[in-house]
């Protein structure tokens, strides 16, 4: 009989929940869902997602491991923020509905791992889908979402990658629309990743439901991948700026590739403002992907306040070479080696006037004179009245950053 009693009185209390969900939604009224939270990811946001080196193949202690490692490697200090749980987490939802966590996976919950993080410092992310499984088949949100949006407030949640497993007969930009409603009205600032994969075109229509979106398809450790979702971009700068971020997937430094292939990869995510969500082991990193992925000088240039991405400006002999306005009229510069081999660069300032039209910026080299660093040699290399020479090794960059001298 106390059993029976118990259960009851539990029931009870999780369908007064539930009512009590029902009547603050309501309460909150029409108008407050008709905005994102403002004043987040005004630079793109930093972080380390679980997905691409870890997949389904996630728990508690790993996470921990994780923010730990992002505190004592320099990454927290280097402005990394995010330690973001992606799919495989969820368990299953009670008989009101609630998500629960996988408990073997998560024995102690989500906010409970939410709590260690942000005891680092740090901010905790979730994953979930807009359809009704996520794309590894576990509950995804679709009908649910107000009621998760509520829990993972609750959790501590301060970021969402939102998928689009599972979506059939869905509106991607209705569907994003409810998610970005649902967190507004449980009140806590998240961070809203639209992770649509750029299908329905979303720079077109995410700036006011989200604060990034995909653009392209999953990326995997491969030069030839990274090249590819980086030659999907081209087009899309207009869209991006700050508080809302095209994102080009996450990073595969420490991954596999080559440190060359790492160093190009990290320094043309910098270039076009792309979010620097890291996504390997962090415990377990070599001291060259560590170079790389807290390397403060290219950093700056990805979180520069202005949020302009860079252009390609002209390409020589598998040699590409970008421009990027920064603030203080400063540019940043990388030569893109896409051969096999390595090439040698010339480049004469003053034969060249860069103009970005879409933005305004111009940078006319015959008439100011711009003091050079190298931001991977970390030292400073002249200035732009004498012609600038580089030889680059293959799958690399030479990435610098432009200051206009004093007088």
């Amino acid at each position: 009989m106390l059993d029976r009693e118990k259960s009851k009185k539990k029931y009870a209390t999780k369908r007064l929940a539930m009512l009590v969900l029902v009547l603050e939604l309501t309460a909150a009224g029409s108008t407050i869902y008709a905005q994102k939270f403002r004043d987040l990811a005004l630079t793109p946001p930093m972080g380390w997602n679980s997905w691409n080196k870890f997949g389904c193949d996630i728990n508690e202690d790993i996470i921990k491991r994780m923010a730990d490692a992002m505190v004592s490697t320099g990454m927290k200090d280097a402005g990394y923020q995010y330690i973001i749980i992606d799919d495989c987490w969820q368990g299953y939802r009670d008989s009101l509905a609630f998500i629960h966590a996988d408990s073997v996976r998560f024995p102690h919950g989500i906010k409970a791992l939410a709590d260690y993080v942000h005891a680092k410092g740090l901010k905790f992310g979730l994953y979930s889908d807009a359809g009704w499984r996520t794309c590894q088949g576990r509950p995804g949100s679709r009908g649910h979402e107000f009621q998760d949006a509520k829990t993972y407030a609750g959790w501590g949640v301060d970021y969402l990658k939102y998928d689009w497993c599972y979506t059939e007969w869905l509106n991607a930009e209705g569907a994003y629309l409810t998610m970005r409603d649902a967190l507004y009205a449980a009140g806590r600032p998240i961070v809203f990743s639209i992770c649509e994969w750029g299908e329905s075109k979303p720079w077109e229509w995410g700036k006011d439901i989200g604060h990034l979106w995909r653009t392209t398809g999953d990326i995997t450790p491969y030069f030839g991948s990274v090249m590819q979702i980086l030659d999907m971009q081209k087009g899309l700068r207009a869209y991006a700026g700050p508080g809302h971020w095209n994102d080009p997937d996450m990073l595969e430094v420490g991954n596999g590739m080559s440190v060359n292939e790492d160093r190009a990869h990290f320094s043309m995510w910098c270039m076009i403002a792309a979010p620097l969500i890291a996504g390997n082991d962090l415990s377990n990193m070599s001291r060259e992907t560590i170079a790389i992925l807290t390397n403060k000088e290219v950093i700056n240039v990805d979180q520069d306040s202005l949020g302009i991405e860079g252009f390609e400006y002209a390409s020589v002999d598998s040699v590409e070479i970008w421009f990027k306005p920064l603030t203080n009229n400063n540019w940043a510069v990388c030569f893109l080696n896409r051969s096999t081999k390595p090439r040698t660069i010339n480049f004469s300032w003053k034969q060249h006037t860069v103009i970005d039209s879409l933005f305004n910026k111009k940078a006319n080299f015959k008439l100011t004179t711009y003091n050079i660093r190298d931001l991977w040699a970390r030292k400073d290399v002249g200035t732009t009245d004498k012609d600038f020479s580089a030889n680059i090794p293959a799958h690399d960059v030479v990435m610098l950053r432009l200051s206009p001298v004093k007088k």
